[in-house]
């Protein structure tokens, strides 16, 4: 009897182990999921005050790998109004008109990978990313997309858009260890993002989606004929950048 005793606990064993490991994994997941709401929830109210300076998870990164970076933060106002509108025109063109979600983008894009066709960019507006920059990581992931999506909409209803676009520009990644645009600005071109002139603007603004690939101060051909069309689309953005109240300069 005690044999047969043995060989059931034997047996038992390894199911118990699993079940163990399994209910330890449900807890940590748990654990991520939680922190990764309360955190922003937390954090969204207080990064909307004027006298703070957020920085990212690239920039922790950076930090707690010991690896230097450079980012000087600078008001709205101290950022050439041709700089922000290039950044508009080419991240998120729809950004005065939205909830921090481009809807119609969005149900296009989805509609693309529903079919099988895979998405672009294209859907990722600026609270998107700015969320994103702050609160969650890098790489394409359904699991990050599905966290960007509540985080802007909140973001943006606590944030004023002036608020979100200043902390964007100074969060965005420029280049290696180079975050922010005054670093950018002065990292490329020697200057401050006050005096960065309209194709600078757009040279940096066409670099945001690839940061470590693409060098506005070497542009390829391919980043030029990029960078032309933001120019225009600046030139013209008009009323889309209302919300922004920017200076004419």
């Amino acid at each position: 009897m005690a044999d047969l005793e043995n060989e059931a606990g034997s047996q038992r064993s390894p199911l118990l182990r699993r079940r163990s490991l399994a209910g330890r994994l449900m807890r940590l997941l748990a654990g991520v999921v939680l922190v990764l709401t309360l955190v922003p929830l937390i954090l969204v109210p207080v990064y909307g005050l004027p006298s703070l300076r957020p920085i990212s998870t690239l920039m922790l990164g950076e930090h707690f790998a010991f690896q230097p970076y450079d980012r000087q933060w600078v008001p709205l106002d101290d950022i050439a109004p041709v700089l922000v509108r290039s950044v508009m025109m080419s991240e998120d063109g729809q950004f005065c008109a939205h909830d921090g979600i481009d809807w119609a983008e969005f149900s296009g894009q989805f509609n693309q990978v529903v079919a099988g066709e895979g998405a672009s960019r294209g859907a990722s507006t600026i609270p998107m990313q700015t969320v994103k920059n702050l609160f969650l990581w890098n790489g394409r992931s359904y699991l990050r997309k599905a966290l960007e999506i509540p985080l802007a909409l909140y973001a943006d209803a606590v944030w004023s858009k002036r608020r979100m676009m200043e902390i964007y520009l100074n969060v965005a990644e420029w280049g290696p260890g180079v975050y922010g645009i005054e670093a950018a600005a002065r990292y490329y071109y020697n200057r401050p993002a006050a005096d960065l002139s309209s194709r600078q603007s757009a040279l940096l603004a066409v670099t945001l989606p690839a940061p470590l690939d693409r060098d506005p101060a070497r542009p390829s051909a391919g980043m030029a004929r990029l960078a032309d069309r933001i120019q225009g689309r600046a030139r013209a953005a008009g009323d889309y950048t209302e919300c922004l109240q920017l200076a004419a300069r």
